[in-house]
């Protein structure tokens, strides 16, 4: 009994020397969804520079976008009557920013509502009839804004658009 038990252990030993070592591969699992593009930062405030000439008169519009809280600066630069230059607040719904123009002209300040499509890397501002509510100037009727004959601004080099805001 002792041989019997002392050759199995002889024959399971000699098997074991025998097998040829394997190399084990990892194996990886790829993620299709998985992409090596660069990343796009979606979160933080973006910043948009546009300019528009109409015959001889120039505006300047310089926009930051912090997750659709827009601000900003704008300039009106007419060449026969006086310009005007000051702050825009306001947000953005869907394509139209919905804008306060908070600006300097003629030695008073005011207020008005200003409204711009963001069609094709342009900005195109909104037309229609203006009412005063205490101190600032709204559109008279949201659903009668036009766009398509309003002022049309592309995008700019920021550095000659703050030139033009100066």
């Amino acid at each position: 009994m002792k041989k019997l038990i002392v050759l199995g252990s002889l024959s399971v030993f000699l098997m074991n020397c025998n097998k040829k070592a394997e190399n084990v591969t990892p194996k990886v699992n790829t993620d299709s969804t998985a992409t090596t593009e660069a990343v796009v930062d979606t979160l933080g405030p973006k910043s948009f520079c546009y300019l528009g000439v109409i015959g001889k008169d120039s505006v300047f519009a310089s926009i930051d976008d912090n997750l659709g809280t827009i601000s900003g600066k704008l300039s009106y630069k007419n060449s026969e009557k006086d310009g005007s230059t000051g702050d825009i607040t306001g947000f953005k719904s869907g394509d139209t920013l919905k804008l306060t123009y908070e600006f300097q002209s003629e030695g008073s300040k005011s207020k008005r509502d200003i409204f711009f499509i963001q069609k094709d890397n342009a900005l195109i501002e909104g037309i229609g009839d203006h009412k005063e509510e205490g101190s600032q100037s709204k559109y008279a009727d949201e659903k009668k804004i036009t766009y398509k004959d309003g002022p049309k601004m592309e995008t700019a080099d920021c550095s000659i658009v703050s030139k033009g805001l100066k």
